[in-house]
């Protein structure tokens, strides 16, 4: 089944051939904040079952290369810390293509590989994820997201937006929310692009 969707995807996307969008890079490396708000529940004798909310803070690494003029290649590594209860490192890897719609924006299609490991066990999954990545302004990029993420018996649909406001050619700050039921995550940091 996994073979079958990243085949798919990559048949989607032979048809097309394209640069990126003007102002819009696959090649590029960022570092910074992670938080996440997240739902859990609890069972009540009396009231019965509760949510709560709670936060998350950590940190993530993420990159991506360019490999051919429509295909890039991408990673992450984040740590979560969900004191006193649990900490979460996930590692992400995988192939992304794109295909310029107009002059400022592409659409993105992304197959990826996921690991994520807890201090009580671990668990591996992929995801695959489209949209579009587009050339607001010279100073401003933005994108949006719609993806699926599987990990073993577990899986969620989920939506990401972004934007990253650019100093110059070669950097920038980067912010994204992922929204996710029950356990949402936020990031922000510096980026480099190549």
């Amino acid at each position: 089944m996994k073979q079958a969707l990243f085949g798919l995807a990559l048949l989607a996307a032979l048809p097309f051939a394209s640069q990126a969008a003007e102002g819009v890079s696959y090649s590029y490396l960022e570092a910074g904040y992670l938080g996440s708000r997240y739902d859990y529940y609890e069972w009540d004798a009396v009231t019965g079952s509760s949510t709560h909310h709670e936060r998350a803070d950590g940190w993530a690494v993420r990159g991506a290369g360019a490999i051919a003029p429509n295909f890039h290649v991408f990673g992450s590594y984040s740590s979560l810390d969900f004191a006193p209860l649990d900490n979460h490192d996930a590692l992400k890897l995988g192939i992304g293509y794109h295909h310029e719609i107009n002059s400022n924006v592409d659409l993105l299609t992304r197959v990826a590989y996921d690991r994520l490991e807890t201090d009580f066990a671990d668990y591996t999954g992929w995801s695959v994820e489209a949209g579009v990545r587009a050339s607001l302004a010279h100073f401003l990029e933005g994108y949006a997201l719609a993806g699926y993420e599987d990990f073993d018996s577990d899986s969620r649909f989920y939506g990401r937006l972004g934007a990253q406001f650019k100093f110059n050619a070669l950097w920038g700050i980067n912010g994204e929310v992922k929204l996710v039921e029950g356990h949402d995550e936020y990031f922000i940091g510096p980026r480099i692009t190549f």
